[in-house]
């Protein structure tokens, strides 16, 4: 079973990720995550489906390929391939900043623990961890943190601005 963390608390995956050959194979009710190129292949088919959808990013993919189409999605989900390739945060900062995204953002593949405060910045909801991963020490990091100085998608307002709002001096 994949570890999946989705509100900083684990949760269950119940998205189905079929192989390309068998999605019109799949129950019309089931939410099926699907790689960007078979979902712009097959949009007008895939959208006709009751049962939500998600689209799967690969790093090298463009997130701006779906951006008509975020109203339709349930799930955007972007592939780390390894530990060392950071074009995820790319992604997932386009989409919550320059696309506006407000759904679930999904970080998969090579995903670990010291990576979670990062990726949570950046706008990733939801988590699915590396096999090795331990879930518990996961949840757990997301505290490692107490405080951050920069403005990012999950606190907009940087440290200084927050310091003034709250004392009689307002920082300008």
């Amino acid at each position: 079973m994949e570890k999946l963390i989705r509100g900083r608390a684990l949760a269950q995956d119940h998205w189905l990720k079929p192989d390309p050959a068998s999605i019109a194979d799949q129950p019309s009710d089931a939410a099926l995550l699907i790689p960007l190129t078979e979902w712009l292949a097959h949009r007008d088919a895939l959208v006709s489906r009751s049962g939500d959808l998600g689209v799967l990013l690969e790093p090298s993919d463009d997130p701006f390929l779906i951006a008509q189409d975020l109203q339709r999605l349930s799930l955007i989900a972007v592939r780390f391939a390894q530990f060392t390739d950071g074009r995820g945060y790319s992604s997932a900062y386009l989409l919550r900043q320059r696309l506006g995204w407000r759904g679930e953002l999904r970080a998969v593949g090579d995903v670990l623990i010291d990576q979670l405060h990062y990726l949570a910045r950046v706008g990733f909801d939801a988590f699915a961890l590396r096999g090795d991963q331990d879930s518990t020490r996961a949840l757990a990091a997301f505290a490692d943190f107490s405080e951050t100085y920069q403005a990012s998608a999950d606190q907009p307002i940087p440290l200084f601005r927050r310091r003034g709002a709250g004392n009689s001096v307002v920082a300008r």
